[in-house]
């Protein structure tokens, strides 16, 4: 699709997300051992032909920055369009977006694409925008924007935006997930729409005044404006909160799931690097795991993310955990259920022990990103 531009919007809700977020935007956060948050997003537009990508990001960019490089994992290292990752001015930017997008509103109208598609990154799955940008554009609407129907809104997707759909899936009003409910139609923040609409947007925020983010504006213009609301019917997950950044990873250890969002004839790319496969010794247990290249594993790991270049020595027990790259764990621990840092040593004979509702995080104080 040369004719769509791509917008990444990482002003997205990270206040549940305590330690993970301290040093690092969400998007750059690990996951499912060797990917990073962003990488999905940012694959299902290359994998739909978008060729021209911006990614609108808050301060504590480092991590995304290390992680993005010019963009060659995703094919997005060219003179013509490719990769541009756009910082907020401000040294404290507050919660909103359409300051962001008005500062660097010169990429959206010199990229001289007819349509603009806005997505966040905290929304997990493996989408093909193509087909909907398609029947976009035989439509006669002004949005279209992508949900998901749900069964599981009581405990999942919490403060996710609502979308209230008449028999044209038209969207004729927008509500707050407040988890009172099992059913809900959650909207997953991804807005397709012409390029000149996505500016007056812009510019009508400014002006007025009364919005500070986007999607805002747009679900207060909903009598004014033609806002189709389409159906994705595949997994989809929000990471808003710790708990479900752990039950996202944890979900990747179902064979189903992991083979739609992995094994999808649309693949999820990321920056690769120069490891030695991952080494079990003849004591090691391994059950029901995802375990990332350049990692040695002696001890015995059941239902784990495991990320990059980590040592799990003898004796260890691990259950139900996260480990991020370069952590290790020696001789004799016992850890479960809980999230650990990139570079975190936790010593021998120690015991961790968290729950899969409440997982803490374990991290170094010296942690960078």
């Amino acid at each position: 699709m040369k004719d769509c531009i791509g917008i990444i919007n990482l002003d997205e809700n990270e206040k549940g997300m305590g330690e993970l977020v301290k040093k690092r935007v969400l998007g750059s956060v690990p996951i499912a051992g060797k990917y990073r948050i962003i990488d999905f997003v940012l694959s299902n537009m290359t994998n739909s032909g978008i060729e021209c990508i911006g990614i609108f990001t808050k301060n504590k960019s480092r991590s995304l920055m290390d992680h993005l490089t010019n963009g060659r994992p995703w094919d997005l290292h060219r003179k013509k369009d490719g990769l541009k990752v756009f910082n907020f001015g401000d040294n404290e930017p507050y919660y909103e977006d359409v300051h962001n997008f008005l500062d660097n509103i010169a990429f959206v109208k010199y990229s001289r694409k007819e349509y603009v598609l806005l997505a966040p990154s905290y929304m997990i799955c493996n989408i093909d925008y193509s087909e909907i940008i398609y029947n976009h554009k035989k439509s006669d609407n002004d949005i279209t924007v992508i949900y998901k129907e749900v069964n599981n809104a009581d405990k999942s997707f919490i403060d996710c935006d609502v979308l209230n759909i008449d028999e044209k899936n038209r969207v004729i009003s927008v509500g707050e997930n407040l988890g009172e409910k099992k059913h809900a139609n959650i909207s997953m923040e991804m807005y397709l729409m012409k390029t000149e609409i996505f500016i007056d947007i812009v510019y009508d925020s400014i002006r007025s005044g009364e919005y500070r983010k986007v999607k805002q504006f747009i679900h207060s213009k909903l009598k004014s404006l033609k806002v189709y609301a389409h159906k994705f019917e595949g997994y989809v997950s929000c990471i808003n909160t710790l708990e479900e950044y752990y039950k996202t990873n944890m979900d990747f250890l179902d064979e189903d799931i992991s083979h739609e969002i992995f094994c999808n004839k649309d693949l999820i790319y990321t920056k690769s690097k120069d490891c030695a496969p991952t080494q079990y010794t003849e004591d090691s247990v391994v059950k029901n795991s995802i375990i990332a290249n350049g990692s040695y594993i002696e001890g015995e790991v059941e239902d784990c993310i495991i990320g990059r270049s980590v040592h799990v020595a003898k004796g260890v027990k691990l259950r139900g955990c996260i480990l991020m790259q370069n952590a290790v764990i020696k001789a004799n621990s016992e850890i479960n259920n809980m999230i650990i840092e990139k570079g975190m040593e936790i010593g021998g004979n120690e015991k961790y022990i968290g729950t899969k509702n409440f997982p803490m995080v374990i991290y170094p104080r010296n942690f960078k990103y």
